[in-house]
């Protein structure tokens, strides 16, 4: 592959944040509209909830199926039939009649942003090596969670100042700004050297029905608890399916997922810390905004304002880690990170009740905050590094993978963990569970991560 020019760099980045941006805002800006949603659609919570769990199903279940096929038939193009795809399926909630349409359209809208998802991480690892893509992942890592930060409130002004419709209508602006520096990247796109195998429908129907189960086992779980019979089995027989996937892809002439990522200690390792600190945010993220309204008497908007604090850091100490784990190796950043974060919510285990904002919880999500902005950049850097050229969206597919399949299965064990009621004793221990996975995700990097510089870019990762 031909090295990318300054300015197609820039375009690069530009059409990653912004596509990233698109499944950001429709994950999590729509959680406040849900009132008004029901108010004008009628369906109660049933409809509420699938309004989420919809898009959540769809988007995790069809994750390794769109890495494969961005590898094989282009990031570029697929990202683009991603984009448009999200555009008009947000066109469709947006213009819903009745409830029904509305949750047709999230479950397609979830596809959409299954494609999108590894495709715009890919398009960086593809167009930039060593210091260069470390410096691109912390900007993109940067903005996309200035886009988390702005989400909910996007999703609570639109609601309060027009209508929910404008969380879905406001989508056409950001596909509208990206459509021609992506149009521009994929006709200069080299494509990907043909392959003589057929595209494996099999292995793709087995990811996207064993995650999907996985999945929705996992989104039900949240609500009934793992012991429901509808969540054993649907847990059983995704993972099953998986498993089936996995020995296929042993004999596969071209396999979606190549199991040889997983001998590279930096992939394994990666995504072992993935699991441990994204099942912690999962809960953490979970709790502390329940806490804050349900305990604490706060609006969502001014719930949503005092978790700021955890995601403001990223968008200023990013690029700082970015350059310290290019000198000094990823380990050091991905060790120190975590476990930053774990004072945080050892702090909020141990505070006193009842809690104080300013006292009790500011400091908790600034230390948070200060953790993921040195961990999230070198995490990625390292886990995509590990992945030879020509399965980037494989590579991403993985990690994104685990990160929400580590996420809901933390948030499925939150009522365990809290005993049914968010109560002080509840939330204590739901921050001290949050604590330990977070020194997990510590113990993890320090223990396996390599301390080579992210910038290496050993020749063996060639396809």
């Amino acid at each position: 592959m031909r090295p990318r020019e300054p300015r197609d760099l820039r375009r690069v980045l530009g059409v990653a944040v912004a596509s990233s941006c698109l499944v950001i805002l429709d994950g999590q800006g729509v959680g406040l509209a849900l009132p008004a949603v029901e108010r004008e659609l009628g369906g109660g919570l049933v409809l509420q909830q699938w309004v989420m769990d919809g898009y959540l199903l769809t988007l995790g279940a069809l994750l390794l199926a769109a890495g494969a096929v961005a590898d094989r038939f282009g990031t570029e193009r697929v990202l683009a039939a991603g984009t448009l795809w999200f555009t008009l399926t947000s066109l469709v909630c947006g213009l819903a009649p009745e409830g029904w349409v509305l949750v047709a359209g999230r479950l397609a809208q979830g596809a959409a942003g299954a494609v999108i998802t590894p495709s715009a991480l890919a398009l960086i690892t593809a167009a930039a090596h060593g210091t260069t893509r470390l410096r691109l992942i912390a900007q993109w890592t940067a903005w996309i969670s200035a886009a988390s930060v702005a989400a909910p409130f996007v999703g609570g002004a639109a609601v309060d100042l027009g209508s929910w419709r404008l969380v879905f209508l406001v989508n056409v602006l950001p596909a509208a700004l990206m459509w021609r520096p992506l149009a521009r990247l994929r006709r200069r796109a080299i494509r990907p050297p043909r392959r003589e195998a057929a595209f494996d429908v099999a292995s793709a129907a087995l990811s996207v029905c064993g995650l999907g189960a996985v999945v929705l086992g996992l989104i039900v779980a949240a609500g009934t608890g793992f012991a429901d019979p509808a969540v054993i089995v649907s847990l059983a027989g995704g993972a099953a399916l998986v498993a089936v996937f996995l020995v296929r892809q042993r004999s596969s002439a071209d396999p979606q997922i190549p199991l040889g990522l997983f001998r590279e200690p930096a992939f394994s390792a990666g995504n072992a810390a993935t699991f441990w600190a994204y099942g912690a945010l999962g809960l953490g993220s979970f709790t502390v905004g329940l806490y804050l309204q349900q305990r604490m008497g706060l609006s969502a908007f001014l719930a949503g304002l005092g978790m700021l604090p955890s995601t403001v850091p990223m968008l200023f100490l990013s690029g700082r880690s970015a350059t310290l784990a290019a000198r000094r190796g990823p380990r050091l950043p991905m060790s120190v990170g975590p476990a930053v974060a774990a004072v945080g919510f050892a702090w909020l285990a141990l505070a006193q009740p009842p809690l104080v904002y300013l006292r009790d919880v500011f400091g908790p999500m600034v230390l948070l905050g200060i953790g993921l902005a040195l961990m999230v950049a070198p995490l990625t850097t390292t886990v995509l590094s590990a992945v030879p050229r020509g399965a980037e969206g494989a590579g991403s597919a993985v990690n994104n993978a685990v990160a929400r399949i580590a996420s809901l299965v933390a948030i499925g064990a939150s009522g365990a963990i809290v005993g049914g009621t968010l109560d002080d004793a509840g939330f204590a221990r739901a921050a001290a569970v949050t604590a330990v996975l977070l020194a997990l995700a510590a113990a993890t990097s320090a223990l396996w991560i390599p301390t080579a510089s992210t910038a290496a870019e050993p020749a063996s990762r060639e396809a």
